[in-house]
């Protein structure tokens, strides 16, 4: 296996004695992207834990500009093992559902209880000969490379747009997107820009690995990481997972969906 070395990521921990869940984040958002989800898993007397994906939010970039998912998921493990959590859920939304993934492929379950696919990009988003059923050609995913370095101000305004819109309606409020583009704002360029060719990674290997209670969960009218191609083989995919999709919405559903979604969320983690 190659060499993957860990960063000393930057995390969050409301503490307590509840079982453990860790939030991990989409691009290109930071950890701070689940104040809305945080609260209401608190209350459900769990133990939450974020944390910056390396390069975005106040974490430091890889100065070896490793970011592909082993790489990434190298910084999960150690996090977990650094606080030593066990009987742990692991939540993933959108590109944080690869290292949801990759982890059980790479780890193993030892440590965990369950599994939530959120906006989730496996199995495997690239859309080629050998995977049609992909969502995302990879000329695209470098056009989408060109056009963030081109205009980082310009792009992260469009996707948010998307990022949060359902059928060409915004689903949030404008103060809502627009604390999406400042969290965004934080990441590092390279960072980003490198984590765009991650998202074409293959998980179907991963999920086959998967044998703990998961939870799948996916906006009906996601423009980013369309449910068809997705949640819903994801879903088919994890021999006895939950579905859930929400009506109408669209990528960043623990946003727009909040109460949807926490519920469904405080449901799957506490039985």
């Amino acid at each position: 296996m190659p060499d993957t070395p860990t960063l000393a990521v930057h995390h969050e921990d409301t503490g307590g004695d509840g079982r453990p869940v860790v939030l991990i984040h989409g691009w290109p958002l930071s950890g701070a992207s689940w104040k809305d989800t945080v609260p209401a898993l608190t209350a459900a007397g769990l133990r939450v834990i974020t944390y910056d994906r390396r390069g975005f939010g106040q974490s430091a970039p890889d100065a070896g500009g490793r970011y592909d998912y082993d790489s990434l998921t190298s910084d999960l493990a150690d996090l977990i093992e650094r606080l030593d959590l066990r009987d742990v859920s692991l939540v993933g939304f959108s590109m944080g559902g690869g290292e949801v993934a990759r982890y059980v492929g790479t780890h193993g379950e030892d440590r965990v209880h369950s599994l939530v696919f959120a906006g989730a990009i496996p199995p495997w988003l690239l859309k080629s000969d050998e995977n049609p059923d992909g969502g995302l050609p990879r000329e695209e995913a470098e056009k989408m490379q060109e056009g963030l370095r081109a205009d980082r101000e310009g792009f992260l305004d469009e996707f948010t747009t998307n990022f949060f819109s359902a059928d060409g309606d915004l689903k949030v409020t404008q103060e809502q997107r627009e604390e999406a583009k400042s969290l965004a704002a934080q990441a590092d360029l390279d960072a980003a820009v490198a984590c765009i060719a991650s998202w074409l990674e293959d998980f179907t290997g991963d999920l086959a690995k998967v044998t703990v209670p998961t939870l799948v969960i996916h906006g009906d009218s996601d423009a980013i990481v369309p449910l068809e191609v997705s949640g819903q083989r994801t879903h088919e995919q994890v021999s006895g997972s939950e579905l859930v999709v929400l009506e109408k919405g669209p990528h960043g559903i623990n946003v727009s969906h909040r109460d949807e979604f926490n519920e469904a969320l405080v449901s799957f983690l506490t039985t």
